[in-house]
């Protein structure tokens, strides 16, 4: 039996930290979402002035991240690209820029989504949490 690493509690927190201080240093309003490696909810964090669907969209792009093993932005791109069908894959809402997996030692731990600004800027918060962790 393999061993695999896993997300701690203070491992969450640090990605947080990170993600909400890359947002706050370009005055950005967002919701930051981190979710496991199946894709359950871990940490939901709404900064001030972001538009409340944005707490929906976070969690739904961490969860494509992690789930589907690859940035949200690949879904996006297959579907501007026009692979439309794949808009029916199952379990799969969050198909924008801006969920990250958290990847160690070539395993998905989990990952971070971001949402409410331009769906790069999402992924740079994300990415800059993910950094928090050395990964």
């Amino acid at each position: 039996m393999k061993n695999k690493p896993f997300l701690e509690l203070a491992d969450v927190k640090a990605i947080a930290a990170a993600a909400e201080a890359e947002a706050l240093k370009h005055h950005w309003a967002v919701s930051i979402a981190i979710v496991d490696d199946g894709g359950h909810l871990l940490w939901l964090q709404r900064l001030d002035g972001v538009a409340p669907i944005s707490a929906h969209i976070a969690p739904a792009k961490a969860h494509t991240a992690a789930v589907g093993r690859r940035e949200s932005k690949v879904y996006e791109d297959m579907v501007n690209g026009g692979r439309v069908s794949f808009l029916s894959a199952p379990d799969l809402q969050g198909l924008l820029e801006g969920g990250v997996p958290i990847v160690k030692d070539g395993q998905v731990l989990g990952a971070v989504g971001v949402s409410g600004v331009k769906s790069s800027e999402d992924a740079q918060i994300a990415r800059a949490g993910i950094a928090a962790i050395g990964l």
